[in-house]
């Protein structure tokens, strides 16, 4: 049914798996599927609402995707992407039968539990959408594969596509990549906003339409239940984090997009309008992942965190203790009869310490010693907080002396680490090797920054 390049089907299937794995490790945008597809008798796989992601589980089972593109043929010359048609890289080409056979032989070996699946845009976008559709359809229908499936929406492809897509997908994400329409003109040309946007607010319309058609009838078919995602790069264009945060924002009220990742740009390319830097941004990445669980979660918006006058986040602080202190005539707050909408903007205290404080001060008031069963993280928090009446900070309400306590030791405006892309076959490579914290591939953080005490407030969200 489809032609490919001919040079792929001189490569062995190994060779192709080592060149579209390796090239499909600069799309960050996957994490847990966030869906419930049921399994029928007879059918492969199921899909868990606990999701399915690229970590360890607590007894030490490997949970992964099968991450590839079908393809790194590409008929764009975007400056930022090392699949750019002008790169002299290796490249490579699955057929149809080709991706579906490696998901369900990696299945049945229990290497993977599901497919992340992306690609770069090979003749047109209505060709390469056709495959990655017949990949999911025959996965679907022909394999009985129940299991997690995300799949990359190609801009520019016909709405009846990107529909038939979404009825087989449990996630779908359309790459915004560039923060701005001037971004997009510098670094990628031949792309156009309007076709990036268009398939979100398809996916968009038709998740909302599925679901209240599920509502009537039970047997409706599910349209992409684990939601959409989108990626942007950050720091291959001067965009502030002020622009960023904005377009998340902005993606989150129009199209209720279940996460927006930011990918830190990997020097990869050189060029007149690329920077000239040696190792990707990481920390701006990790402070943004910060940003972006405040917006979510914790009922602030982009421009409460940032403003013209200082429109990128302070490296040395997470948003949220960076906020306060801006905004230190707020505090400090009561433990025992703050709000909640108030308890979630004190640093130090994430959603699900809150919702302690709540249930827990109804029986009785709460003391200073009581704060840390519940998850607080008293070395921020005693700052903002009196319990009891009582102020417990050590230096006093006052700006320069909470900003020098809480500054980190380490100099947090150093990325001494080079960008690494863990693989996916690593861990069996060495049996002994005993797995403690496990970072997603999608974040890729400096050594010193493994070292500071928020470093995994962008995987828990608790701030």
């Amino acid at each position: 049914m489809f032609d490919i390049i001919e040079d792929g089907d001189k490569m062995d299937l190994n060779q192709k798996l080592e060149i579209l794995s390796a090239a499909a490790k600069y799309d960050v945008s996957c994490s847990s599927s966030g869906s419930k597809r049921s399994s029928k008798a007879g059918s492969l796989g199921s899909v868990s609402a606990a999701g399915i992601c690229h970590s360890f589980t607590p007894d030490g089972r490997c949970i992964s995707l099968l991450k590839v593109l079908l393809t790194n043929y590409c008929i764009y010359d975007c400056a930022y992407c090392a699949n750019r048609k002008s790169n002299d890289t290796p490249r490579a080409a699955f057929t149809v039968d080709e991706v579906v056979n490696l998901t369900i032989n990696f299945y049945r070996r229990n290497y993977i539990e599901g497919l992340f699946l992306s690609s770069a845009v090979i003749q047109n976008p209505n060709y390469t959408m056709e495959m990655l559709t017949q990949v999911l359809q025959n996965l679907r229908t022909k394999q009985n594969f129940s299991g997690y499936i995300h799949v990359k929406a190609i801009p520019g492809a016909s709405q009846e596509l990107i529909d038939k897509a979404g009825l087989y997908a449990d996630r779908m994400s359309v790459n915004i990549e560039l923060p701005s329409d001037h971004s997009l003109k510098l670094l990628a040309p031949e792309k156009k906003k309007e076709d990036i946007f268009k398939p979100m607010k398809q996916i968009s319309t038709n998740i909302t339409a599925h679901l209240a058609e599920r509502k009537k009838f039970k047997k409706a078919p599910i349209y992409v239940p684990g939601g959409q995602s989108t990626q942007l790069i950050i720091g291959a264009t001067p965009d502030s984090d002020l622009s960023i945060l904005s377009l998340s924002q902005k993606l989150y009220d129009k199209y209720s997009l279940k996460r927006v990742y930011y990918s830190a740009y990997v020097p990869v390319n050189t060029g007149a309008n690329l920077p000239a830097i040696q190792n990707p941004p990481t920390l701006r990445e990790h402070r943004l992942y910060q940003g972006d669980w405040l917006l979510r979660f914790y009922g602030f918006r982009a421009e409460e965190l940032l403003n013209e006058k200082n429109p990128d986040f302070d490296i040395n602080f997470d948003p949220k203790t960076n906020w306060a202190l801006n905004n230190l005539q707020l505090f400090p707050i009561e433990i025992n009869t703050a709000p909640f909408d108030m308890l979630l903007r004190v640093p130090g205290i994430g959603v699900r310490s809150a919702q302690k404080i709540l249930s827990s001060r109804h029986l009785a008031p709460l003391n200073y010693e009581d704060l840390k069963k519940l998850g607080v993280v008293l070395k921020r928090a005693q700052h903002f907080i009196t319990c009891r009446s009582k102020y417990h900070g050590a230096v006093g309400l006052n700006e320069t002396n909470i900003r020098t306590v809480l500054r980190p030791k380490l100099d947090l405006n150093i990325a001494d680490n080079p960008y690494q892309q863990l693989n996916l076959f690593d861990h069996m490579r060495d049996a002994k090797m005993q797995p403690a914290v496990i970072f997603p591939k999608h974040f890729q953080i400096p050594q010193k920054l493994l070292l500071a005490e928020d470093a995994l407030t962008s995987l828990t969200g608790e701030i």
